[in-house]
């Protein structure tokens, strides 16, 4: 039997299931890029904006939130327009950060780029196990506190907590595909916004109450409990801390890769930016600033987990469960970019071998699903490693810190500047070359100086606990 052109067996328009990539038909809009958007971004770093603010003072404090923040919006939406190449509505996909990289800049800012975009996956993967693992026993420590008082020794190993997770992610990351978390990242977005709000609201709490704590324009002041080296050491991290909480540009172009092709992706996603960056500085100052009222200098590097609340014990242990969810959806958010990109490298080196290509379907009871062998083991290394890495050096703030530092410079100003250079071929010494070099490299040292604060802090941390004996 013939079968026209562009139509199936039954007489529809095939085509019409397809994109103009020949791949299925996305239907991701606006409303689903922002929920992407603020699951990523959203995440457990923005419990630490207040010990931030602490460090920095209410001055610097709220100018640098709301700076990143401008930063982040200006540069993301340079990447939106760097989705195709060479035209922005009409040009070919780039389907990673990596590949936009290649088509505009070229070979060896693209190595840089997939050096520096995977090695923070990574490192983020990482650091949701510590957080995950701090919020658990956050929960212990909450319960023991509520029944023996708040002078009890309650201390426990973060450990058994890591292992657990960390045996739930390698189920999760049999999930070979980002279109299919969805769901998981509705989820975790909503989660992200209660733990948030949780936190604002024990701070408001406490205000209202009349126990909050002195305040300062420039943050915690110099004397007998704080040096002068410690204090300018602290204020890097800071910085740190912040940009972390501003980051999502390693997922940017997976996110992009879910959006219907009408209207234009890149203007889906600028939209998607400024609500998510929005939703993100709102909260960010919510927390940040409302926590830093609460406890001033003592303001705990978690106001979840740091125990700046220990009543009512039973809302502290929701904020936290809220994180463990958030942490489990946004672990797989992250780690599925980087798990494809190794699948992908692997298919192009061995396309004959079943051991990397075939897939094996399954039926358990009404669930049907398939696994493959590689993925199977590749993945579960992945998450083992990380989990590790976590259990070594499972110190919260000083690890989002570095997270931050590296990737801020290079994923959300550099390259998204350097595209649009070559994009819109900005001339060499123009007016708006000039300022977006500046710009430039007023956030790589920023970048040096969040890296250097954040591993001084790592270091101390070790040197005062063994490897994997830590109790928080």
């Amino acid at each position: 039997m013939e079968v026209e052109a562009g139509k199936d067996v039954c007489g529809r328009d095939s085509s019409a299931e397809l994109d103009d990539d020949g791949r299925i038909k996305r239907t991701g809009n606006v409303l689903t890029a922002t929920t992407h958007v603020v699951t990523v971004v959203v995440g457990a770093g923005v419990l630490a904006l207040a010990w931030a603010m602490a460090q920095l003072g209410w001055i610097s404090g709220i100018t640098v939130m709301i700076t990143f923040s401008s930063i982040s919006i200006y540069t993301y939406n340079l990447i939106a327009d760097c989705y195709r190449y060479p035209d922005p509505l009409n040009g070919k996909r780039n389907y990673t950060y990596m590949q936009a990289v290649q088509a505009y800049l070229g070979g060896s800012m693209h190595v840089f780029c997939g050096l520096v975009q995977y090695g923070k996956l990574a490192g983020v993967t990482v650091g949701y196990t510590i957080t995950t693992s701090t919020s658990l026993v956050a929960i212990r420590k909450a319960i023991c506190f509520h029944k023996r008082g708040h002078q009890a020794y309650c201390k426990f190993s973060n450990n058994p907590y890591m292992i657990g997770f960390g045996m739930l992610q390698i189920l999760l990351s049999q999930i070979p595909n980002f279109h299919k978390l969805t769901y998981l990242s509705t989820i975790a977005a909503a989660t992200s916004i209660g733990y948030a709000i949780i936190g604002s609201g024990l701070s408001l709490a406490v205000l209202i109450s009349g126990k909050g704590e002195a305040t300062r324009l420039f943050g915690n002041k110099v004397g007998p409990e704080l040096s002068e080296a410690d204090k300018i050491w602290r204020v890097f991290s800071a910085l740190g801390n912040i940009a972390l909480a501003c980051s999502y540009a390693t997922v940017v172009y997976d996110i992009m890769d879910t959006l219907k092709s009408y209207p234009p992706e890149c203007k889906q996603m600028k939209k998607a930016n400024a609500l998510g960056i929005t939703a993100m500085t709102i909260l960010f100052l919510l927390c940040g600033g409302l926590g830093y009222a609460a406890f001033g200098d003592h303001t705990p590097g978690n106001i979840l987990t740091g125990f700046g609340f220990y009543e009512p014990f039973w809302l502290v242990s929701l904020g936290n469960v809220c994180i463990l969810i958030h942490m489990i959806g946004a672990f797989q958010v992250l780690a599925q970019p980087l798990f494809r990109i190794i699948e992908m490298g692997a298919n192009i080196m061995w396309p004959r071998s079943d051991f990397i290509n075939k897939e094996y379907p399954t039926k358990l009871g009404s669930l049907t699903f398939s696994f493959n062998l590689f993925r199977l083991i590749w993945r579960t290394i992945y998450v083992m490693v990380a989990t590790i890495i976590a259990m070594a050096m499972p110190f919260f703030n000083e690890f989002l810190a570095l997270l931050g530092a590296i990737g801020f410079w290079p994923l959300i100003v550099f390259f998204p500047i350097q595209m649009h250079i070559a994009q819109k071929k900005v001339k060499r010494l123009s007016l708006k070359w000039c300022v977006l070099q500046v710009l430039s490299f007023v956030c790589f040292l920023v970048s040096v100086v969040a890296a250097v604060g954040s591993i001084r802090g790592i270091s101390k941390n070790i040197k005062k606990y063994k490897l994997f004996m830590y109790k928080q």
